[in-house]
């Protein structure tokens, strides 16, 4: 199973809507077959490690596992479920069920009503934190949320800007961490940030110091202020602009009307859950990372820390809770939270 977690990941960034999954095929303690899902439409993984046998006659005797359950409907490919059956595969261990109404147990239920040895429940928690993304989509109706930050040893995000100053970021950290940042944005599936943050930075959002698929843009103009100069417009990447004026679509920029009112974090999330996006990382100024740190609609947050002093300027946000991961970029660190609530 955990050889099943290793390959599921080799699908992540590419695979929405559909889960990360791996699946191992095994032969008298020996692999004999393994495979993962690395794009929708594409054959699940079941599929791929039963294809990579060479003597299929050896299927009637192994076990094959795989992190989520197999599903058991006709969707853009047939039901990995049936294909265990119809190649005769005895028994199949599972590391969680998959919660999506269309699967829920329905797999399960297949193999076993065939005659199929099914276990369940190994690796579970390993298997659902795998697939965070998709699970917190479909069981709490809203993306997985991840907050990211950079700031300086003594807790600032951006310097004390003047009304003159220079459209431009202010790097607090190095080349290695901002390229960590990049490949983090090519494993989610959205970015979003708050109108003064595109004034002040004029950011494009997009992957320049990693490889994959640019996640789509996401900002928040509520009154529809922000030029159309600025390089979110540039059509480049699919863009939302969450506002409360108009409902309009222009080429690659959608507007959608937003009700800003009451608890405006999870009507955001409500939007972008209507969008079909599985996860965002909200990378907005101090006032938006607030906005949903005080409602606790997060699961996880990236805070890099430079060595730089800016000793005035935006206070960094505050999570109280302590990091679960620690990682190092020379000089420059990544500290990970994870929201327990």
């Amino acid at each position: 199973m955990a050889r099943c977690l290793q390959l599921a990941l080799n699908g992540e960034g590419s695979t929405y809507p559909n889960p990360l999954v791996g699946s191992v095929i095994v032969h008298e303690g020996k692999i004999i077959g393994e495979g993962f899902h690395w794009k929708a439409g594409e054959p699940h993984a079941e599929i791929h490690a039963i294809n990579s046998v060479k003597d299929k006659s050896l299927l009637k005797n192994s076990t094959l596992y795989v992190n989520l359950e197999p599903c058991a409907h006709f969707g853009r490919t047939p039901p990995c479920s049936l294909a265990i059956i119809n190649n005769k595969i005895p028994r199949v261990v599972i590391g969680c069920i998959d919660s999506f109404s269309k699967v829920a147990g329905k797999g399960i239920e297949m193999m076993r009503k065939a005659g199929v040895e099914v276990t369940t429940g190994i690796l579970e928690t390993e298997s659902r934190f795998v697939n965070r993304r998709f699970f917190t989509f479909h069981e709490k109706k809203r993306p997985y949320v991840i907050l990211k930050w950079a700031q300086t040893i003594d807790g600032f995000i951006d310097i004390e800007r003047k009304d003159e100053a220079e459209v431009q970021p202010t790097w607090i950290t190095n080349e290695w961490a901002r390229r960590a940042v990049h490949r983090q944005r090519s494993t989610e599936q959205a970015v979003l940030v708050g109108k003064n943050t595109v004034l002040k930075d004029d950011p494009s959002l997009t992957l320049r110091n990693w490889k994959g698929t640019s996640p789509k843009r996401v900002v928040i103009d509520r009154r529809l202020e922000l030029p159309l100069t600025m390089k979110i417009f540039s059509g480049q990447e699919e863009t939302f602009v969450l506002n409360e004026i108009k409902n309009e679509k222009d080429k690659n920029v959608t507007y959608i009307k937003t009700d800003f009112s009451g608890n405006s974090a999870a009507n955001i999330l409500t939007v972008l859950y209507e969008q079909e996006i599985q996860s965002v990382v909200i990378e907005g100024g101090r006032y938006t990372l607030k906005s949903f740190i005080e409602k606790g609609l997060w699961d996880e947050a990236f805070v890099y820390a430079g060595e730089k002093w800016f000793e005035k300027g935006v206070k960094a946000p505050e999570l109280r809770s302590s990091p679960v991961e620690k990682y190092n970029f020379e000089e420059s660190k990544l500290y990970v939270y994870r929201n327990m609530s």
